[in-house]
Order: C-alpha cells, then sequence, then structure tokens
C-alpha cells in the first residue's frame, strides 16, 4: 500500500472535495482518496503510487490546481 499527499488549491467547498475525489478515484491502483478542504490536502491511497501526471491530469479535469 502507498499513500501520498498533494496539495490542490482552488477548492473551496464540498463538492469541489467530491469533484477531486471522484476524479482522483479513476486512476488505476488508487483505493482512497480523502480530502481536507481548509488545507488543501489530498491523500491518495493506493496498491502503488500514482504518477504525478495522472493526479494532477485528474485534479484539472476536476477544474483545479495541484500546486505540490
Amino acid at each position: 500500500m502507498s499513500q501520498t499527499t498533494y496539495t490542490v488549491t482552488g477548492m473551496t467547498c464540498g463538492h469541489c472535495a467530491t469533484s477531486v475525489t471522484e476524479e482522483v478515484s479513476k486512476i488505476d491502483g488508487v483505493t482512497d482518496v480523502r480530502v481536507d478542504l481548509p488545507t488543501g490536502a489530498v491523500t491518495v491511497t493506493g496498491s502503488r503510487e500514482p504518477a504525478v501526471a495522472d493526479v494532477r491530469a485528474a485534479v484539472e479535469e476536476a477544474g483545479y490546481q495541484l500546486t505540490a
């Protein structure tokens, strides 16, 4: 199991968090996504660490920016 935390900017509400969660959950191997809205932290758990490019693409598809 791998767990990685990223920082996402632009999320301001529960709908934002849901959108990011849905998109990141589509990445192959991801089993859980947790969003901490106040800090912008998105913790991704999976069978392997996803490529940063995949996470960035999923976050951008949801309409937000991956900063770290």
